[in-house]
């Protein structure tokens, strides 16, 4: 192979490994077998070649922090305007008050756990779609992971539209399945999206900065879901959503979709490429029989009827590859727990810390200390498993002794009867807890091959609702009307976080693999796999093709 220019590296031939600046599971190009001596360079001409992106990583991380924290600022605003506002009610004297807010104009804490309902309907209906999206099925227009995201952000901001119109109840849960589509989409891709892109030493901090936006976002929404309910209406809370959100949903329509590790071109007529290695299949067409191998693929994944059968199938064969994966198993069962406790948290916090603490402004309190403890603690639970090396065993051990730690002192705030020491222990308490959120998306990442891990993080995510948050608001609910003891609720509640502690704690003693450079569906190889570079590089490519 002959010198390439200094700027630019070679994306591949027949007997090289891959250097291009793209995405390292771009397919090879096929090239028919050829007389040892017969030598040929075939370069793209300058006008063809990729422009350098500037949609960095770093960039790529910022926007979907954005995103991830316009989700959650959405479940804070529901919650908030649900728990803020009040139902009609009458004293026994005949007194009648009117009520106000979503509760009376859509009746919705009178459907409490129809609203429950609705929210693992949505988080079921999320995965079937983009797991049927993601399939070699292709049942979807846009295939390309990040098209999907593109797709299901148009879907969730026209479902919050749909939300501010709301005159019942069943509209608007309608909308709100709706937007647990959209949302299911972004949710189950983002994180892979990163751990693609993430310098290997960062990996987990990145995945920290991400998470961080979930307690930062539903604080955020609720102060926000409050404030806006009081002085314009709760319906303009939802419109102002849906605006901040569009230019999102527009960027990934239009932008030139990214590829995602683990997931070959296959399905479409035309082989889907990434920012940086796009350019026009006529220009490799002139070698002999230069075509994308993918091409071929995609003939065969547009066969129809049969496709979406051995799609299917192919669905519950990954399926049970994940529940068969032990490390997997445990860390989803210790994040059910976690997230049992943090979902009740946030419907009731403010609810048990006025019967408790006789708090004002409960919402503001328990927003602020959420907010503080989610950042640094999200963030440090990233930062220290990056120190300690990024392996599943440590990403266990941090979860599980932070857990630990995180319960005492959560347990030790409702002891005491001091709102002044209430609030340092429970701050604290959460700080820990907080700390889990990257270690616990790390182990999804990384103990499935790289094509199953939207599946892995789909599942997680559905998991943890139908099992953890879900159910937990209701039962805290009903053990509450049993007991009537705001502090003794609390206490229990609390408790759960030591069985999450123990879960985890069995993953240390597991033997396990990071599965992250496992072949991908098209087998890269691993010489190809060891140099190629990160997804998003700031150069230009020139293609060498031995013939």
């Amino acid at each position: 192979m002959e010198k390439q220019e200094e700027d630019s590296k070679p994306l591949g031939d027949s007997n090289s490994t891959n250097k291009s600046n793209s995405n390292p599971n771009r397919s090879l190009v096929d090239v028919p077998a050829a007389a040892p001596t017969d030598m040929a360079i075939f370069s793209i001409p300058s006008s063809l070649l990729p422009q350098p992106s500037w949609f960095t990583a770093k960039r790529l991380l910022a926007v979907f922090c954005v995103i991830n924290l316009l989700n959650y600022v959405d479940r804070g605003t529901i919650a908030s305007n649900g728990v803020n506002g009040s139902r009609r009610s009458c004293t026994k004297t005949g007194t009648c008050s009117s009520g106000s807010g979503i509760q009376v104009e859509v009746e919705l804490c009178l459907h409490f756990l129809k609203t429950q309902f609705v929210a693992l309907s949505y988080d079921l209906l999320g995965i079937v779609s983009d797991r049927v999206s993601l399939g070699k099925g292709k049942l979807l227009e846009f295939v390309n992971p990040f098209r999907l995201i593109g797709v299901g952000l148009t879907v969730w901001t026209i479902a919050i539209v749909g939300c501010g119109f709301s005159m019942n109840f069943w509209f608007i849960a309608t909308c709100r399945m709706l937007v647990g589509v959209g949302e299911a989409s972004f949710i189950s891709l983002a994180a892979p999206f990163i751990d693609d892109n993430a310098p290997v030493a960062q990996k987990t901090a990145w995945l920290g900065i991400f998470y961080m936006c979930i307690p930062t976002g539903i604080a955020v929404g609720y102060v926000y879901g409050g404030l806006v309910g009081n002085h314009l209406s709760w319906r303009w809370a939802f419109w102002i959503e849906a605006l901040l959100m569009l230019p999102f949903a527009v960027l990934g329509l239009i932008m030139k979709p990214l590829q995602l590790k683990g997931f070959s071109h296959v399905g479409s007529k035309e082989p889907l490429t990434s920012p940086l290695t796009s350019f026009p299949e006529e220009a490799v067409s002139n070698s002999s029989n230069g075509l994308l191998s993918t091409l071929e693929d995609s003939k065969d994944g547009s066969k129809g009827a049969p496709s979406n059968l051995n799609e299917l199938t192919r669905f519950w064969k990954d399926l049970k590859v994940l529940h068969l994966e032990k490390i997997y198993v445990i860390n989803v069962l210790g994040y059910i727990a976690y997230n049992f406790v943090i979902g009740a948290y946030s419907y009731w916090g403010p609810k048990a810390g006025y019967n408790i603490y006789h708090m004002e402004n409960a919402d503001m309190m328990f927003g602020g200390i959420t907010v503080v403890s989610g950042i640094f603690g999200t963030l440090a639970g990233g930062f220290i498993l990056d120190r300690m090396t990024s392996t599943i065993s440590n990403a266990f051990k941090l979860l599980s002794v932070a857990t630990f730690l995180g319960a005492i002192f959560c347990f030790a705030a409702f002891c005491f009867k001091s709102l002044y020491a209430f609030i340092p222990l429970f701050a604290i308490g959460e700080l820990l807890v907080f700390a889990t959120q990257g270690p616990v998306n790390y182990v999804c990442l990384h103990c499935v091959k790289p094509s199953l891990r939207p599946l892995s993080m789909a599942m997680s995510t559905v998991s943890i609702h139908v099992f953890g948050d879900v159910p937990s608001s209701p039962l805290v609910g009903v053990v509450q009307d049993r007991i009537n003891n705001w502090k003794g609720t609390a206490l229990m509640l609390t408790s759960v976080l030591f069985i999450a502690s123990g879960i985890w704690s069995i993953g240390i003693f597991l033997h396990s693999v990071d599965r992250f450079h496992e072949d991908s569906e098209h087998q890269i190889s691993d010489a190809e796999r060891a140099k190629s570079p990160p997804l998003l590089e700031e150069k230009t490519t020139e293609v060498s093709i031995e013939s």
